[in-house]
């Protein structure tokens, strides 16, 4: 797709908006002296090493290297064009702004084939809704659902409907208004009989449950059986616009709420999502009959970094409860687990005791990661056991060395030895002893920002050049006659590394079509990501407000002594070409020079 917006309509758009404001619909951000900071959304982290300059109008990841201004953060975040994140900004900004697209003719040919498939949807939402609250055929079911305790209220905000008792209702309401069977099929809203070729309804007499996307479109169904047909479930299979590991139900409507509350509630299926709002729990989400996956968790970690999970108390709950709190842990978001009593699921939970308990005593009341470890690693284990206990006492103590937090670590270590009446020297003796084999992995993962940048930096120290030509491009960024004072220095030479002077050439380029430099705008003007990328990593460094000439000559010395030495170990390969090929006379004159430009240096 190709696109050109007036430069005067850019400068418009940034102007108007606040990297902050528009990042924060994305990232949980706090202060930290002049930036913000929090978790990258561009890679897994567990402590915050993302930052936005408000001064700046940028954004860098001192952990994988990401940067740029509020227009590349939408670009890279949502795999948009530069012309579809202005749109988003313009629009956001209350900004009028037409764009010429030539889309091509692949990208109109998809949109054309799908466009079916989601209007197809919303169509039958509408109408299965329809025919459940307004219709005689829909009576039956709707009494069912009042008797279970939905309420209109939460009928009509899921849009819950009735597909009608019949094999071809839904196919003939479809192909009357124009919708072909077989793209039907594909679509995952009819089923071909391959006996005679004909077209049947996917879902008959079930009260239907509307799936939709992250933007609110409808993109499948859940049905429910009315009586004892099987499956109890009937979801719609995976097609085009729908894909289960790519879907949490509910996140459109739970999305500001989680925001708001900075937590989430992630349920098994999306009946207890239901109820749990009935109940008031309105930030519940739930995965679609699978488990939870890197693009799940990718959706969750950029609205909030706490999740509550609340599956259900049978051993294929708790089994589950434990893998998804692992995968969230990894990603560095703070787990709680919603405890129900008595193998009772959040559904039937709200139904005997009310919403109010509910809230109070499970959801509020929820344990901690560490906490619901200790109960299941006990499970199927007999504590009387001596080698039962001791294994399970041995396996807490090796969870408990992996917390980040030494008050943490001491709080379970002595609930562990008020338990059992261990000694708590003798715990922790145990613990130092298991510690080693991960004791790098946890610290890695709680160091603060300057500590992981420090780790960063040791690990790959920079030669004396490559940080002195960093140094000078972060002063020819900030004032256009020092960067001319320090292009006259260098006499001609160039910087040592290619991507450096590839700044200071398009740099040059900006101010000399720019009258003021303005770091968002010049970020633009690049047109290379890694360089983007580099600028704004070198525009967080800090700097002393004035250059120095004695410092500013320091640093045009590292980047020609480089040069220099490079010239040298040029010189000295070819001496010892020369004395390998005993041309004595060749190896005295490159001796020379040799010494003549060390004294030089």
């Amino acid at each position: 797709m190709a696109e050109r917006i007036p430069e005067e309509k850019v400068n418009q758009i940034r102007q108007s908006v606040d990297i902050v404001d528009v990042i924060s619909d994305y990232v949980q951000l706090k202060k930290q002296g002049r930036n913000y900071f929090g978790l990258c959304p561009f890679h897994g982290e567990n402590s915050p090493s993302f930052s936005v300059s408000p001064d700046k109008q940028i954004f860098y990841c001192f952990g994988c290297g990401a940067g740029g201004n509020v227009f590349s953060f939408l670009m890279e975040l949502e795999g948009a064009t530069f012309a579809e994140a202005a749109l988003k900004l313009a629009d956001r900004s209350g900004i009028e702004l037409e764009i010429a697209t030539h889309t091509s003719k692949g990208d109109l040919a998809r949109q054309a084939e799908l466009q079916p498939y989601f209007d197809a949807h919303d169509l039958l939402r509408k109408f299965y809704h329809h025919l459940l609250v307004n219709t005689k055929e829909g009576q039956e079911p709707l009494e069912y659902l009042l008797e279970r305790g939905f309420t209109r209220e939460s009928i009509d905000k899921f849009q819950i409907g009735y597909a009608m008792d019949s094999w071809e209702f839904t196919a003939s309401y479809l192909q009357k208004r124009g919708y072909k069977p077989d793209l039907m099929e594909k679509a995952g809203l009819l089923v071909k009989r391959e006996r005679d070729g004909t077209y049947l309804d996917r879902f008959r007499n079930r009260i239907m449950f509307p799936i939709v996307d992250q933007s609110g479109k409808t993109i499948a169904f859940s049905g429910r059986a009315l009586g004892d047909e099987k499956p109890k479930y009937l979801n719609s299979p995976e097609t085009a616009i729908f894909n289960k590991s790519k879907t949490l139900y509910n996140f459109h409507h739970a999305k500001p709420v989680i925001r708001r509350l900075h937590q989430a509630v992630l349920f098994e299926g999306f009946a207890d999502v239901i109820s749990a709002d009935r109940a008031g729990v309105e930030n519940g989400i739930a995965t679609m009959g699978t488990s939870l996956t890197d693009e799940h968790i990718s959706m969750i970690r950029r609205n909030t970094q706490a999740v509550t999970i609340c599956y259900d108390s049978d051993n294929a709950g708790i089994e589950a409860a434990y893998r998804a709190g692992n995968l969230l842990a990894q990603a560095g978001i703070e787990i709680k687990v919603a405890i129900m009593p008595d193998g009772l699921d959040p559904d039937d939970y709200i139904k005997k005791f009310g919403a109010e308990r509910f809230r109070n005593e499970i959801i509020d009341s929820s344990h901690t990661w560490m906490s619901f470890k200790f109960l299941y690693f006990r499970r199927g284990k007999n504590l009387q056991n001596e080698g039962d206990r001791l294994a399970y006492i041995e396996r807490i103590v090796s969870e408990i060395s992996l917390l980040p937090k030494v008050i943490e670590k001491d709080h379970y270590l002595r609930q562990l030895s008020s338990e059992f009446s261990l000694s708590l020297d003798a715990l922790k003796q145990q613990m130092a002893a298991s510690t080693p084999k991960k004791g790098k992995q946890v610290t890695e993962r709680v160091a603060p920002v300057p500590a992981r940048q420090a780790i960063r930096h040791i690990s790959g120290l920079k030669p004396a050049y490559y940080n002195a030509e960093r140094r000078l491009i972060a002063h020819m960024l900030r004032n256009r006659d020092i960067a001319y004072e320090i292009q006259e220095m260098l006499n001609g030479n160039t910087m040592n590394d290619d991507y450096h002077q590839a700044i200071i050439t398009y740099l040059f380029g900006y101010y000399e079509k720019s009258d003021q430099f303005v770091l968002s705008e010049f970020l633009d003007y690049l047109k290379d990501d890694k360089l983007r990328r580099l600028v704004a990593d070198i525009e967080m460094m800090t700097l002393n407000e004035e250059l120095g000439e004695q410092e500013l000559k320091d640093y045009i010395h590292q980047v020609l002594k480089h040069q220099k030495m490079l010239k040298i170990n040029e010189k000295r390969a070819q001496l010892k070409e020369a004395e390998a090929q005993k041309d004595y006379l060749r190896a005295g004159q490159l001796g020379n020079e040799i010494i003549q430009m060390q004294k030089s240096l």
